[in-house]
């Protein structure tokens, strides 16, 4: 399909910088594609009472690491300040990332990040840039190795905030805590599953008290969630592949809930994705333990998901194509007309939607 298709406008002031205090006072958008009231303007407190007793609720358990790290080039006549965003771990002292600007940066340079440490005997923290790829790829080799780099990293990173959050305001200790969900237990994102960053003790005491499950599966998120598709057309578009994980007991449970009648409702793209990637051609769920790339646009069929709740994506993303299959495209570009009119809030730290799939 033609990407301009999944162009929409959208004031710059739709965009949240901070997210719904407390986080389940963001405001929800229900959409059910074919039905008489097509949207219904809800909250996300309201989240329990949308759904049905023997539901079951997957969300995704990663946790987000502080991937960006400032520092400078050291060893030449000049130092030009360096940010890297760390993507993908290589080995125990090794990291892809995305260097700004890369074109300061050779293989063979040292970049020194956070030079004063918090804790005193890590001293500072080193990476020798290893191989430069393009568009400001680098791979780093770090100085330290294993736990000790990741105790570097995290007291001398910031948290990787989207760009189009990260070009209006810097990260601060703030994010720390509101950029990483109730759930997250497995380090290994540089950017957040953000449908779960508006869920509260609260809000899953009221979901266990309506007789909906929740389960977890674990998708470690890369960077290219958030990019837009500047191909011409989405077969030109190659996705990032993300490593997921979905347990035998989780596709027993989900396996269960659909046997009984309910439904498995999705929290975000990446623990739709997980259980699509998991899923047969019957909707059986297995377990899955590996890289997917899976990229779902407009035509694809749906095996395991019912319904899912998202936060606003960006225009001709990968995210915004997805929920157009889910519930249709003419009816996504009539629901984010919807919700710019309404004023909610777009992206990360914005409102969320429901949606309930085509049929």
């Amino acid at each position: 399909m033609r990407t301009d298709l999944f162009d929409f406008d959208l004031p710059s002031e739709r965009i949240a910088l901070r997210p719904a205090v407390p986080r389940d006072a963001a405001r929800l958008m229900v959409v059910r594609p074919g039905a008489g009231r097509e949207f219904e303007d809800r909250g996300v407190r309201d989240l329990p009472e949308l759904l049905s007793p023997g539901d079951a609720l997957v969300v995704n358990d990663t946790k987000v690491i502080p991937a960006r790290l400032s520092g400078r080039r050291i060893g030449r006549e000049t130092e030009p300040k360096i940010e890297a965003t760390l993507t993908e771990r290589l080995d125990g002292s090794r990291w892809r990332a995305f260097a700004r600007p890369g074109k300061k940066l050779a293989p063979g340079d040292v970049i020194r990040f956070g030079e004063e440490g918090r804790v005193c005997f890590l001293g500072q923290l080193d990476a020798t840039v290893e191989a430069k790829g393009e568009g400001g790829e680098i791979t780093l080799s770090f100085a330290f190795h294993g736990p000790v780099l990741d105790q570097a990293i995290d007291e001398r990173g910031d948290m990787p905030l989207p760009p189009y959050i990260a070009s209006k305001r810097e990260p601060d200790d703030r994010d720390r805590a509101d950029y990483q969900t109730l759930f997250a237990r497995d380090e290994g994102s540089v950017a957040a599953p953000t449908a779960g960053l508006h869920f509260t003790d609260e809000i899953l005491a009221g979901l266990s008290a309506r007789g909906v499950a929740v389960h977890k599966v674990t998708l470690h998120v890369g960077p290219g969630t958030f990019l837009p598709v500047h191909a011409e057309d989405t077969e030109g578009h190659v996705m990032h592949a993300e490593h997921a994980v979905l347990s035998q007991e989780t596709a027993d449970a989900l396996n269960a809930v659909h046997a009984k009648g309910g439904r498995v409702v999705a929290v975000g793209s990446t623990a739709l994705r997980t259980i699509e990637s998991a899923a047969d051609e019957s909707g059986l769920v297995r377990p899955f333990s590996g890289d997917t790339s899976l990229f779902i646009t407009p035509g694809y069929r749906f095996k395991a998901v019912d319904v899912m709740m998202t936060n606003f994506h960006l225009p001709r993303s990968t995210l915004f194509m997805l929920v157009s299959a889910f519930c249709g495209l003419d009816v996504m570009k009539r629901a984010y007309a919807h919700a710019i009119a309404e004023g909610y809030r777009f992206y990360s730290y914005g409102d969320a939607s429901l949606l309930f799939r085509a049929r």
